[in-house]
């Protein structure tokens, strides 16, 4: 017992280490601000003619706004909305997950991290230097998924 807490506490520094520096959670994101970050993120989706669907969800995970483009796959619906938990979960975007995983070793233990979707996607929404909620998309290639959540949580002002 004392080994697997001493391990599982081993991955999360080392993957807080190499993403931005921690904040702290503030009030959650209206909806107001989600529906912003969601039409940014829809916006660039059909730019780039990519199906997605896309969630924000709040600091504890709920959902607060979702939207799925015509001839989105079904199983997007819920990545999408595992890639936000994710992302606030673990104040960090799912790439930093997928990143630690693609390392191998002692990062494999990602796969067993409760809430983890180490899949590019996920981004935690800060505003005014706090976590908000978070976007999670889905629906092409994870990387494709980053460039249309990058899209949106940039919107966030």
């Amino acid at each position: 017992m004392n080994k697997k807490f001493f391990l599982i506490s081993f991955l999360l520094s080392v993957l807080m280490s190499t993403t931005v520096q921690a904040q702290n959670y503030g009030p959650n994101i209206s909806l107001e601000q989600a529906k912003v970050v969601l039409a940014a993120a829809e916006a660039e989706a059909r730019k780039q003619g990519w199906p997605m669907a896309i969630a924000v969800v709040d600091t504890a995970g709920n959902l607060v706004a979702f939207s799925k483009l015509d001839n989105t796959q079904i199983a997007s619906v819920k990545i999408s909305q595992g890639k936000a938990n994710s992302a606030i979960g673990f104040k960090r975007p799912t790439k930093a997950l997928q990143d630690a995983l693609e390392k191998g070793g002692v990062n494999l233990r990602v796969l067993s991290l409760d809430g983890a979707v180490p899949a590019e996607g996920g981004i935690p929404l800060v505003h005014n230097g706090l976590f908000v909620g978070a976007i999670g998309v889905s629906g092409m290639a994870s990387d494709q998924d980053g460039v249309v959540a990058t899209a949106g949580a940039a919107a966030l002002k």
